[in-house]
């Protein structure tokens, strides 16, 4: 998939948001766009954006863009698998073709989820910043809290900054108040059970032997024995 749907404004007239909000949500929402809205919302189309090298997404991927989904009123989920991620040098990401593949699978989980191929396709390192502007459109970056209190090394962070506005989650260690300071207080916190699960456990567990099953949706887990993704032979 080259765009993403449905997510274009209006040419004339408010744009209008296909959805009704919670009261967080229109708080969120007004606060985003910048004026106030009636209670049955007309709004700017606003997507989020839910990054990472997805080697393989797993269901933790799928809750934060849920719980996003509905605490914020959003209108897309957008997953957004890295092409050649800048910061994890001296780490040897899957071939892309695989990660996206199992991105498409996991985003067929809701119809407001949404695969997007753009950074995998874009030659040179991987930036947000370059796919914020390219997007054009109001974008939230879904992050967790300890990326995101880095975010000052990040390529163009201020003009990152002054884009975008932050749907964080929680990390151990590391403080809200720390957070919202580092951008500008441009972050809403979003609510949900801590789930202790990361890619990198999952590619040890079915290198030693075992299946990803229940870890990750099933047909990504499907995906990952067809094609003997992770195992010992395939390193």
């Amino acid at each position: 998939m080259a765009g993403i749907r449905s997510t274009s404004r209006f040419a004339e007239g408010p744009p209008i948001s296909t959805r009704s909000c919670s009261a967080d949500a229109q708080k969120f929402q007004n606060q985003r766009c910048g004026w106030q809205s009636p209670v049955m919302g007309i709004l700017w189309l606003v997507i989020g954006i839910l990054g990472g090298a997805f080697d393989p997404p797993h269901i933790a991927h799928l809750a934060v863009a849920q719980a996003a989904y509905d605490q914020l009123g959003l209108d897309e989920i957008v997953f957004m698998p890295t092409g050649d991620p800048w910061q994890k040098s001296g780490y040897v990401v899957t071939p892309a073709i695989h990660r996206l593949a199992m991105t498409r699978l996991a985003a067929s989980a809701a119809p407001y989820f949404v695969a997007d191929d753009r950074e995998v396709r874009r030659s040179g390192p991987t930036y947000s910043i370059d796919t914020v502007e390219e997007l054009g459109e109001d974008c939230v970056l879904l992050v967790g809290a300890d990326a995101l209190k880095g975010v000052w090394s990040w390529n163009r962070a201020d003009e990152l900054i002054d884009l975008v506005s932050f749907a964080v989650v929680d990390r151990p260690g590391v403080a809200r108040e720390d957070v919202d300071e580092g951008v500008l207080r441009k972050c809403t916190w979003i609510e949900m059970p801590r789930i202790d699960i990361s890619s990198t456990e999952i590619r040890l567990h079915v290198a030693t032997g075992h299946t990803a099953r229940f870890l990750v949706p099933e047909a990504v887990s499907a995906y990952i024995e067809t094609n003997g993704l992770y195992t010992m032979a395939s390193s």
